[in-house]
């Protein structure tokens, strides 16, 4: 299924703000043989399309001149409100293959966690591929079953790609493992000097009682 979006040509260029609160998003299209060109789109169908396709997924842009295939390649927030901006989108080149980094999902179980306690640390988040926009997923699944004992891992060479996509990252990056659980250490307690509490309890008693009969105490007599 394709997702597209209505794109209107964009003459407004300055003083965005008012835009905005006619409820559009300014944004901006371009690529390696298309030049860069001002557009708007209405936000709420944007926030709909970017939630569904993120920026591995290819977006059709409805433009006045006919559709073009396109990557959501940016997005700016407002740092305030974290809410869209502005919008840049990256138009591909017809037969041309375009390299990405997609998201990651774990699934499965690790036996090695599940039954023996380790600690699951994922390495990457993302994975770098190349693939022409329509072979582009929107995500790769890494599956952990196969995570068994201590120090078992899972690269980016052990990846089962869809046909069509190439690997882009370095086949030796280690994508997930399983390390042993660290034990703590209790802390060491050490033992009370019950002599040196007695000196101490008796050397203040001895400096209370000169101080009731009026005797000058040791420190009072240096």
């Amino acid at each position: 299924m394709t997702l597209s979006l209505k794109a209107e040509k964009r003459t407004q260029i300055g003083n965005l703000g008012d835009l905005r609160k006619q409820g559009f998003l300014p944004a901006v299209y371009y690529g390696h043989k298309q030049a860069s060109t001002p557009i708007q789109l209405r936000k709420n169908d944007f926030l709909k399309i970017w939630k569904e396709a993120g920026e591995s997924t290819v977006v059709k842009l409805e433009t006045d001149t006919g559709g073009l295939e396109a990557l959501i390649h940016e997005v700016t927030l407002d740092p305030l409100s974290n809410e869209p901006e502005h919008a840049d989108f990256y138009v591909f080149e017809k037969g041309h293959k375009v390299e990405i980094s997609v998201p990651i999902e774990f699934v499965g179980t690790s036996p090695a966690v599940k039954e023996k306690g380790a600690v699951l640390m994922k390495i990457l988040h993302e994975l770098k591929i190349k693939a022409e926009p329509a072979n582009l997923p929107h995500h790769l699944d890494i599956d952990i079953g196969n995570l068994v004992e201590f120090g078992d891992q899972v690269s980016a060479k052990d990846i089962k790609l869809p046909a069509g996509v190439e690997l882009e990252e370095n086949k030796e990056e280690i994508i997930a493992t399983v390390s042993e659980p660290k034990e703590e250490k209790e802390e060491e307690v050490l033992p009370v000097d019950l002599s040196q509490i007695e000196v101490e309890k008796k050397g203040k008693k001895e400096e209370e009682s000169a101080e009731s009969s009026g005797e000058p105490t040791k420190e009072a007599s240096k």
